[in-house]
């Protein structure tokens, strides 16, 4: 882990899902107020991405079964691919609308789209509170001062960003470890085969932006793993 202890190195091992995880600790707990969690949940479609959007098809199921047992999570998917194009469905609570949207939405040749997924997050707190973007993503085609402007305000609106890279493209992890530390949000590096860890991660995030740390707490206690490393480094 790195001095500023907000990244992991190397993907899948259980030590790198244990470091994230205490970067999570530290993250400012969930604002209080009515209603179920709010989570941006953000893919670049990209051609290269295919892989990894079947992944995500597969896990995002999973995130809102965590998030059940914590009192809820809605989510909106947000997406971009070839030239220009950007997608953010509505938000919902339906975890089979959420594989039916992904599944209608098949990967195109493109440039990134981060700067435009930040702001729209942060838009999106400020008509109502969002408690964490998850962004998946393998590259970074854009000037790294726009997309760190643009984690600048989403983190005035108090939206941390959790930002999980595929493979090991050099630009790309600079700028999402700069995104994640400007939101006050983590920095995880994982791959195709991965998708345990991946699994892992996104579940305790999801349960974290439904409830807080409590509900996370609950959640390990039922489930162990990846969050029950988190509750004891809390103390919890």
């Amino acid at each position: 882990m790195s001095k500023s202890g907000k990244d992991i190195a190397k993907p899948a091992a259980s030590a790198e899902v244990a470091a994230f995880l205490e970067q999570l600790a530290k993250v400012p707990a969930p604002r209080p107020g009515g209603g179920s969690g709010r989570l941006i949940f953000a893919l670049d479609a990209t051609m290269s991405r295919q892989p990894t959007w079947d992944m995500a098809t597969k896990l995002q199921g999973e995130m809102f079964e965590a998030a059940a047992s914590a009192g809820g999570l809605s989510i909106q998917l947000v997406s971009f691919r070839g030239m220009g194009e950007f997608d953010a469905r509505r938000w919902t609570a339906s975890a089979d609308e959420m594989k039916r949207a992904m599944a209608g939405y098949g990967c195109r040749g493109g440039f990134t789209q981060i700067e435009r997924t930040l702001r729209h997050a942060g838009t999106e707190a400020s008509v109502a509170p969002v408690q964490a973007l998850v962004y998946v993503g393998d590259c970074a085609e854009e000037q790294a001062d726009a997309v760190c402007a643009a984690a600048g305000a989403m983190a005035l609106a108090g939206v941390p960003a959790f930002m999980f890279q595929e493979g090991a493209n050099a630009f790309a992890e600079t700028l999402f470890r700069e995104v994640a530390r400007l939101t006050k949000g983590a920095y995880a590096r994982f791959d195709a085969g991965a998708a345990a860890t991946l699994r892992e991660l996104l579940r305790a995030v999801a349960v974290y932006a439904s409830g807080g740390r409590k509900a996370l707490a609950d959640h390990a206690r039922k489930t162990g793993g990846a969050a029950l490393l988190l509750t004891r480094q809390m103390g919890a």
